[in-house]
C-alpha cells in the first residue's frame, strides 16, 4: 500500500513540476506591449522584411522566437508607456508630425547601439497614434 501512495505522490510531483514549467515558460513569451492593435513580431534583428502580424502573440512568441515586437495605440501613449516600463528617454527624434523617442528600460531585454546609446523601446507619437517597440520599430507608422 505505502509503494501505491509513493507512486501517486511521484505523479503529483511530475504533474505539478510540468505545470509550473508550463507557467514560466508562458511568462516568458507572453507579449510585452499589453492593448493596442497590429502586434507585430520581427524574427530578424534589423529589417522589417521579416515581420509577422500577429493577433496571438504567446503562441507566436513560442512558434517563431522573435528578436522584436510592437505594438499600435490610438492617441498618445508615450507617458504611460514610459512609466509602465521605467523607462528613461535617451534622446528624440521629429520628422513628419512624429516624435520618435529612444529610451532605454531596466524592464526590457535586449538593446541596440543606436547613435552611441543602448536603446531598448522605441515610442513614436504621431497625430492620432503611438507605436511602441522593442527594441526599435520596424517599418512604417
Amino acid at each position: 500500500m505505502r509503494s501505491f501512495f509513493r507512486g501517486i505522490r511521484a505523479m503529483f510531483v511530475v504533474a505539478l513540476a510540468f505545470l509550473l514549467g508550463g507557467a514560466a515558460a508562458c511568462l516568458v513569451h507572453a507579449p510585452v506591449f499589453a492593448g493596442g492593435k497590429n502586434y507585430e513580431l520581427y524574427l530578424a534583428p534589423s529589417s522589417s522584411s521579416l515581420t509577422v502580424q500577429t493577433q496571438n502573440p504567446v503562441l507566436d512568441k513560442w512558434l517563431y522566437a522573435p528578436e522584436g515586437e510592437s505594438v499600435r495605440y490610438d492617441g498618445d501613449e508615450s507617458e504611460a508607456l514610459l512609466g509602465r516600463f521605467r523607462a528613461v528617454v535617451l534622446f528624440r527624434e521629429e520628422t513628419a508630425d512624429v516624435v520618435n523617442y529612444y529610451c532605454y528600460s531596466p524592464c526590457l531585454g535586449s538593446c541596440v547601439s543606436l547613435g552611441g546609446y543602448r536603446v531598448n523601446l522605441h515610442i513614436a507619437v504621431g497625430r492620432e497614434q503611438t507605436a511602441a517597440g522593442t527594441p526599435l520599430i520596424f517599418g512604417g507608422f
